[in-house]
């Protein structure tokens, strides 16, 4: 990959995704394939006046390892310098920037049961810091192309070939070509008017129908907005774009209000396996079934972490017609295929979204209707005759969706 396209990326996800600003500590994460990449971020970083910038390193390779060989007793261990780095973070709330590369099959051949013991023994301690972090940072995802990945998303080609392809996709939906900083201003702008018009509604539910076999309703929470593209942090009020690409609109529903069947329309990738080829019916906002061709036994052990796993903490319009869609390429990677379908998220939900909410503790949010768990895992059910209706408050109807894409 050339590198001036790779600087003008860096320049891209420092400057409009993580938003970076003079004195800020940065930490970096990235796996060890990304060294070029990880190179230009810290280098634009400190070009927007970063204080210092962390890198840590990781690798899919050896994280495989890890699952295959230790004890879930090992996997578990939180040394106590992981929690004083945890301690440092809530106190200096660094930018974080999370470059995406691995491979969709990276947990290939783990044992996934032991991945859920060791998540439901490590997030109970770490989930204090985290609760009290959250909204005051900057945080940004991207992706990047490895081989493995590349392979995974186009077989057909050598290995270079893919790589270099895959790269050329990367940079085209998250709208890195001609002047990058111009087209997210634009981008953003127009996601705006979505989620405003949206808001405005205030709507008490949504009905989604497709030929699929999609009938599923879910209720929405009041003084709840729907957002889109950027967001800005508590406090400090800096705008961010924490996901490159982004194309939708979306909102958290109600915990524990939602009926009915959806059906996938991509495969997902969790914990470096795929699930394809699947449905899940709710009855009182929680899961109470589920199929799937390929993965299922991984599905149920996703929804068996915790309560919050069974329930949703996000719904996300995006229309058929959207950039990603349209490029006819499965990314097997949560971040693209997302941003090509109409979503919904299992698990934790956004608490920002509430009017007011900095006035509220974690406490309240929760007890307000949000969602608490230690996943936050997003599935694709958009498809090309998806209907969605809103039901408002006011008992008006209101098309959403028609036939896959925006219906206003």
């Amino acid at each position: 990959m050339k590198k001036s396209l790779l600087k003008k990326y860096a320049e891209l996800i420092v400057k409009v995704g993580a938003n970076v600003q003079k004195g800020q500590d940065v930490q970096l994460y990235a796996n060890v394939d990304q060294e070029d990449l990880a190179n230009f971020v810290v280098a634009q970083c400190y070009k927007m006046g970063a204080n210092y910038v962390t890198v840590n390193w990781m690798s899919d390779k050896i994280s495989n390892t890890h699952y295959k060989k230790a004890s879930v007793k090992a996997l578990s261990y939180i040394p106590e310098w992981k929690l004083e780095k945890e301690k440092y973070i809530n106190k200096t709330l660094p930018v974080a920037i999370f470059i995406e590369s691995s491979s969709p099959d990276a947990m290939k051949g783990v044992n996934q049961a032991k991945l859920v013991k060791v998540n439901q023994a490590v997030y109970p301690i770490l989930k204090p810091f985290r609760d009290e972090r959250e909204n005051k940072y900057q945080w940004v995802i991207v992706g990047a192309a490895s081989k493995e990945w590349a392979k995974k998303v186009f077989p057909e080609l050598p290995a270079k070939k893919a790589v270099d392809k895959l790269w050329e996709k990367i940079f085209e939906t998250a709208r890195c070509n001609g002047d990058p900083i111009k087209n997210w201003k634009e981008h953003n702008k127009n996601l705006e008017k979505h989620a405003q018009y949206l808001s405005s509604l205030d709507l008490d539910y949504l009905h989604y129908e497709s030929s699929n076999g999609t009938d599923f309703k879910v209720w929405l929470m009041p003084d709840v907005k729907w957002a889109a593209g950027g967001e800005y942090t508590q406090g400090t009020h800096r705008f961010f774009n924490p996901n490159l690409p982004t194309e939708e609109c979306f909102t958290s529903p109600w915990k524990g209000k939602a009926e009915g069947t959806v059906v996938s329309t991509k495969p997902l990738s969790y914990n470096g396996e795929l699930i394809e080829d699947f449905s899940i019916t709710f009855k009182n906002g929680k899961v109470v079934e589920v199929h799937a061709k390929k993965g299922e036994e991984l599905l149920k052990h996703m929804i068996s972490q915790d309560e919050g796993a069974t329930m949703l903490g996000e719904v996300a319009l995006v229309p058929y017609d959207s950039p990603i869609n349209n490029t006819g390429i499965l990314f097997y990677n949560t971040l693209f295929d997302e941003n090509a379908a109409c979503h919904l998220a299992l698990g934790h939900a956004f608490t920002h979204l509430l009017k007011d909410y900095e006035k509220k503790s974690h406490k309240e949010l929760i007890d307000y209707g949000f969602n608490d768990s230690s996943i936050h895992v997003d599935f694709m059910i958009g498809s090309k005759d998806l209907n969605i209706t809103g039901y408002t408050r006011k008992g008006e109807k209101v098309q959403i969706f028609r036939n896959g894409n925006w219906a206003f």
